[in-house]
């Protein structure tokens, strides 16, 4: 004898559709929080220099892809929106004030080596030979930030882990992007 089924009906929504929306509802609260980009009323010295480390490294990986969209004009169309979500991340951090989203970059190729910075999560600026070892070498970068940054989440306050969370896991949609997008 087979047994009825449930006269109870779901409502709300199902575990797949939560599943595939909840990885943008992560980039989306990190990237368009009201923040002014000061310490989140935490006063925590250290929650204030995470914050402070993360908006220099997102404004160092915003100046790599000026390097590589200088030295590769091919890609641009491909890496200008990626950059341009990256300095977005600066500004929720607190940075950003330096590379404005309007500024173009203007280094070229052979000057890409003098373009480094102390807060360049690379540790070279220099412009690979060909289009897909520039793609690969903004890859390793974004991916060693986002790891970075995730091994970071345990030692700061709930708003900035979140944030943290967010900017890496948009980070690691970076990577995909870069390596394995077809743009």
């Amino acid at each position: 004898m087979p047994f009825p089924s449930s006269p109870r009906a779901r409502s709300g929504p199902r575990r797949r559709s939560l599943l595939a929306v909840a990885p943008a509802a992560l980039v989306l609260t990190g990237c368009t929080g009201e923040d002014s980009g000061g310490p989140a009323g935490d006063g925590s010295s250290a929650a204030y220099r995470a914050r402070a480390r993360a908006a220099r490294d997102s404004e160092g990986l915003v100046e790599r892809y000026d390097v590589v969209i200088a030295a590769r004009p091919g890609l641009a169309g491909r890496l200008r929106p990626l950059r341009e979500e990256v300095l977005r991340h600066a500004r929720a951090f607190g940075g950003g004030r330096k590379a404005s989203s309007s500024a173009s970059p203007s280094a070229s190729p052979s000057a890409s080596s003098s373009v480094t910075s102390s807060a360049s999560p690379a540790p070279s600026a220099t412009v690979p030979g060909n289009d897909k070892e520039a793609l690969a070498g903004l890859a390793a970068a974004e991916r060693e930030l986002a790891d970075r940054r995730t091994k970071a989440l345990g030692g700061v306050p709930g708003e900035l882990a979140r944030l943290l969370a967010s900017v890496a896991a948009a980070g690691a949609a970076h990577v995909y992007l870069l390596t394995e997008g077809d743009a």
